[in-house]
């Protein structure tokens, strides 16, 4: 059987690692993170050119198998690999890392809704942990920023006045509080990403007092499969294999 486990996080990368060397996968990265961290096995980089290139990539490769292990917030290849599976009749897995609890957080459905909070709201140190994408609905917002991201946005997506922080995590809560305090944070604008790796700036965020405007997870599609753990996925798989 051969699997093509679609990545680029933890719990992919752990996945890739628990099915190796008895299952042939194939882990495939969209490239827009240089130097990523690499799964074990064999790995694909780039895009698949759209729901037919991924369906024509799926019967050349001949994939039995498709789990998507991809961020909660990569709506698109989610949209694309749940179509092209329904249609040819291949077996779909989604792992979905559990969400966070908002809590006390401000809870919007795009990163425009955010922007027009921290505005409304007169929020004037922001922490911005979107990631590269997310900067351009922040750039007319009269606010000071610290961004952080993995890699460099378009400088033509930057607020006018902010400090650019490039970060991969993970992170802890006193560095996290440490980082809040310095840079005399009122608002943290994170996407509700789940997951322990980037978690503790929201117990940080609580200690320090700072107002979170947390962007909601994007639905998935309907009717996919969806497991929350890398053992319940290599269970599903190996059921798979076994038949």
């Amino acid at each position: 059987m051969k699997v093509l486990l679609l990545g680029g996080t933890g719990e992919a990368r752990a996945l890739a690692a628990a099915l190796h060397p008895e299952v042939e996968v194939i882990s495939s990265l969209a490239g827009r993170v240089p130097d990523p961290a690499l799964p074990v096995g064999p790995v694909r980089i780039g895009g698949f050119g759209g729901v037919d290139g991924m369906r024509r990539w799926l019967l050349d490769e001949r994939i039995d198998v498709v789990v998507d292990a991809t961020h909660p917030f990569a709506a698109t290849i989610t949209a694309h690999a749940a179509q092209v599976c329904a249609e040819l009749g291949t077996p779909y897995l989604v792992l979905a890392r559990p969400a966070w609890a908002p809590g006390d957080a401000i809870v919007v459905g795009s990163d425009r809704e955010a922007a027009e909070t921290v505005t409304g709201n007169g929020y004037s140190r922001i922490f911005l942990t979107t990631g590269r994408s997310g900067t351009a609905a922040f750039k007319g917002v009269d606010a000071w920023f610290l961004i952080r991201a993995v890699t460099a946005p378009d400088p033509d997506t930057l607020p006018a006045d902010h400090e650019l922080l490039l970060s991969r995590g993970p992170y802890d809560y006193d560095g996290e509080l440490a980082l809040l305090r310095e840079h005399r944070i009122d608002a943290l604008v994170t996407k509700n990403s789940g997951g322990a790796m980037t978690e503790p700036k929201l117990r940080a965020a609580a200690t320090a007092g700072v107002a979170v405007v947390m962007v909601d997870r994007p639905a998935l599609p309907p009717g996919v499969r969806t497991v929350a753990t890398v053992e319940e996925a290599a269970d599903w798989v190996r059921a798979k294999i076994a038949g």
